[in-house]
């Protein structure tokens, strides 16, 4: 049984992203204008890939630059807005998208590991999180998907390739390529 099959066979349809490092290029000096919101190849037509096969899609970010000062929302609501344009330039669309604004030390309740992005997402949407499919390139992203019982998927762009190396993934952690291979697999009959 696919990843999609075992999904659709619980009933379920949901599917979080985490964004930078999966949907978009990542830097380690952070992501702060729309200029800088590059899409990686193939992410945004794996997205309306996933949409026509009716998956609703969550998108749960970390965005611990606004805490950081790096730039404020007017700029991450313009990042947002480019993704979505170039999304619906592929036919795609999200059906949620919620981010972290806190630092690593703020205590939150939102920032992963911690799942409160992925609770959010299920209540806007109204589907439960248990089974959903979670995609990430971090370890914290695939730990906030243990946490709620959801499917984890590590895909190597981004910072997946050293999360990969560190180890100490959640059981049942799938491993691939890209964003575009993951849903190749969740897709394929």
């Amino acid at each position: 049984m696919n990843i999609g099959e075992q999904a659709h066979s619980l009933g379920q349809k949901l599917l979080i992203l985490d964004r930078d490092g999966v949907i978009n290029k990542d830097s380690d000096a952070y992501i702060k204008s729309a200029d800088e919101w590059i899409p990686i190849p193939k992410s945004l037509s794996a997205i309306s890939r996933l949409n026509k096969a009716g998956f609703l899609i969550g998108v749960a970010t970390n965005q611990s630059g606004l805490a950081r000062k790096l730039f404020a929302e007017p700029a991450l609501e313009q990042m947002h807005s480019k993704f979505k344009k170039l999304l619906h330039k592929q036919a795609g669309h999200i059906d949620a998208l919620v981010y972290c604004p806190h630092g690593p030390d703020d205590g939150c309740l939102c920032r992963k590991p911690k799942p409160g992005l992925y609770h959010k997402i299920s209540e806007q949407l109204g589907v439960p999180l248990e089974n959903a499919i979670v995609i990430g390139d971090s370890l914290r992203d695939l730990q906030a998907a243990s946490a709620v019982q959801a499917i984890p998927i590590l895909v190597r762009t981004g910072k997946g390739k050293i999360t990969e190396k560190q180890g100490g993934l959640p059981a049942g952690t799938r491993i691939f390529d890209t964003l575009s291979t993951a849903v190749d697999a969740i897709l394929k009959p």
